[in-house]
């Protein structure tokens, strides 16, 4: 192993591999390493300039036992960044320590003559490139060895009902309804990021981590250390990127259904809110309101004066966000254009189609700056010089026909290489042209992420989702992770996406208990594919804004007396913290912290609060413990210790420390405030 010391980096060279070392910010270092003659220099989730700091590295001999029995002299090298230090061994092998107590190791199963400690004869390596049969690029599989009684969590969003990762086996892909971001945070005070977007997986094994990366031409990951969860995630926004600061407008209610079919429908719903004195704060115009996909613009039928649809709603304080989705089908007025010009995705083999619901569609290709030139011009010119706020950018990871990802092929590369960045690319094809324009913080809306998307104005919910016990028991664990894994601005589709019968009083229950939920998460937003489905469509045609079914209504008022006024009186707490609300939005955009927290996240120091996966804080304030079961009445709450606890239905206070039982009549989910 040759060590060179060069502009306060270590390098690291052996059998045609190039290992680059150097401080990437507060505590923290990042590791990279490459087959070919040179990095490719991509930053990926790393745009943020670290801070400057100065890292002491050092080669040094150590005394080294030979299999014959003699010893002899080999070189190490370590290099170090406040409290973490990363040595290199003489055959390669990265340990990390923090503050100088070993955390992680790479794992090593080869013995060559050598007797290094859990030398075996397995033939396996610790960092193993792969080249690809007929390319010039590689597969990549890092090894790291499992430590004892590891806690994992953060990566991103998939569905599944806990939060402790370890013993997982996560696709690293983008799908609808599971987001891939790869950054993870331990128990053991250290936080990890793989800043590669290849489609791969990652194994949190009992026995060993081993990240994977399908194709790529680089080995790149961060790595930091700190005392908590919370300084974890500080450190990984300062290098990623902060969420921007949250308007305060849009902190009460969102009202969206799949689908208001015509502006007549819209200005009904608003009108009906405004004499009910609910403020709504966004109203959402959902998919195909279209000609067809890719035109971007309203069926003039259904919608012929959107600019005075949007001035009506403007002078009742409602925002306007509407859907558009990446597919255009080929009856698009701008499908050929954009084909003739190279700003699709393009498929290896087979014929040119990527997405076939209710069209024959090819998706667009944001890694191309031309494409999000493209698309934003038209989207400016039929959306947002109406006066439209927002853009909800649907299906955004893309949604596949069939996730094939070895068959698409972007600007930047093949989807095997940097498919996982496509959401974060689709949103900056709107976020960089809106900043441009000052009108005020962008927020649109997104199914999907990457690492660093906080930066680009991404509220980003859970996707299509059932409407079911267990579904929501699944989106509020991922939606803790999402926010351990940097994104703060989280929400979901309160009572799931798909219904079959919204008179069922099992859905209603549901929905009650979903909303409760999310009147303490960052955004309250109604939304949803309400059945049964025996509403006519408005004409006949196989296209445009008319021909595509709509759910029920999903107004507030919509499913009965009863349960409107617990909406109501829920949608008055939302409002009386707004001030509240607005504070944890600064923390987001100052040190990076989630609007939902785990339990240890607020309070590490609890042992109790690692193992607790059924409850959340809301902020530092608010312990929030919601009801995951049909006609359950009462459940069990864990109250942190060095806290004393007030119960917001009955203002009783209990002492920290200890499990309590408390009634959850329909109309109430338990909520405790910190005294």
């Amino acid at each position: 192993m040759e060590f060179i010391i060069e502009k306060n980096a270590l390098i690291a060279k052996k059998a045609g591999e190039t290992l680059r070392i150097e401080p990437w910010g507060k505590d923290s270092l990042r590791v990279r390493s490459t087959m070919f003659g040179k990095f490719t220099d991509n930053e990926w989730a790393l745009t943020e300039t670290p801070a400057a700091c100065d890292a002491e590295i050092k080669t040094f001999e150590i005394d080294h036992w030979v299999g014959d029995g003699t010893i002899d002299k080999r070189t190490n090298a370590y290099i170090k960044n406040g409290r973490i230090k990363a040595e290199i061994n003489f055959v390669g092998i990265i340990s990390f320590y923090r503050d100088d107590k070993l955390f992680l190791r790479e794992y090593f199963a080869m013995y060559d003559g050598t007797l290094l400690e859990g030398s075996r004869c397995l033939k396996v390596i610790n960092r193993e490139w792969k080249g690809i049969i007929g390319g010039s690029d590689y597969s990549l599989n890092v090894k790291f060895e499992a430590n004892k009684d590891e806690k994992i969590y953060g990566m991103g969003q998939y569905q599944q009902d806990f939060i402790d990762l370890k013993g997982s086996v996560l696709e690293l892909a983008q799908r609808n309804s599971q987001i891939s971001v790869p950054f993870a945070v331990s128990s053991l005070g250290y936080g990890f990021l793989w800043n590669n977007p290849a489609v791969g997986r990652v194994t949190f094994g009992k026995n060993i981590t081993e990240w994977i990366a399908k194709s790529t031409k680089d080995m790149d990951y961060w790595i930091t250390v700190a005392d908590g969860p919370k300084d974890i995630v500080a450190n990984y926004a300062s290098v990623t990127g902060y969420a921007p600061k949250f308007p305060e407008d849009l902190m009460g209610l969102w009202q969206c259904k799949l689908r208001y079919r015509t502006q007549d429908e819209v200005l009904t719903v608003a009108r009906q809110y405004q004499k009910e004195g609910i403020k709504i704060d966004q109203i959402v115009i959902d998919f195909f309101h279209w000609t067809v996909q890719g035109d971007w613009k309203f069926d003039t039928k259904y919608w012929p004066d959107p600019k005075a649809m949007v001035d009506e709603l403007h002078s009742m304080g409602i925002k306007v966000i509407v859907s558009v989705w990446p597919s255009v089908d080929r009856k698009s007025e701008n499908f050929y254009p954009m084909m003739e010009k190279g700003l699709l995705i393009k498929t290896e083999r087979g014929a040119a189609q990527t997405y076939d619901y209710q069209g024959d569609c090819v998706e667009i290709d944001p890694f191309n700056p031309e494409t999000r030139k493209y698309v934003w011009e038209v989207c400016k010119r039929n959306y947002y010089d109406f006066g439209i706020d927002a853009f909800w950018l649907d299906n955004s990871e893309p949604d596949y026909g069939v996730y094939d990802f070895e068959n698409y092929r972007y600007f930047a590369g093949p989807a095997l290489q940097v498919s996982n960045m496509y959401p974060q690319m689709y949103s900056r094809a709107y976020y960089d042209e809106m900043s441009k324009l000052g009108d005020g913080t962008v927020v649109n809306l997104l199914r999907c992420a990457w690492a660093g998307s906080q930066k680009y104005g991404n509220v980003v919910w859970s996707g299509d989702v059932p409407s079911t016990f267990k579904a929501f028991k699944d989106q509020v664990c991922a939606g803790l992770n999402m926010g351990l894994a940097g994104i703060p601005w989280w929400t979901t589709d309160i009572g799931g996406f798909m219904t079959d019968d919204v008179n069922d009083p099992d859905f209603q229950q549901l929905l009650i208990r979903w909303y409760q939920f999310a009147v303490y998460s960052a955004v309250l937003r109604m939304h949803g594919d309400r059945g049964p489905y025996n509403i006519p469509p408005l004409d006949n045609r196989d296209w445009g804004g008319g021909y595509l079914h709509t759910g029920q209504p999903n107004e507030l008022w919509s499913y009965g007396e009863a349960n409107y006024k617990i909406m109501r009186d829920y949608y008055n707490v939302r409002i009386s913290m707004h001030d509240y609300i607005k504070s944890l939005y600064e923390e987001a955009s100052t040190n990076g912290s989630p609007l939902i927290r785990t339990m240890f996240y607020e309070f590490p120091e609890d042992k109790k609060c690692w193992e607790v996966e059924d409850q959340y804080m809301f902020g530092s304030e608010y312990l929030v413990a919601p009801i995951f079961e049909l006609n359950c009445f009462e459940r069990e709450v864990y109250l942190p210790a060095g806290a004393k606890w007030q119960l917001t239905s009955t203002n009783e206070v209990f002492e920290g420390g200890q499990t309590v039982k408390v009634a959850a009549p329909i109309e109430y989910s338990p909520v405790f405030k910190r005294a």
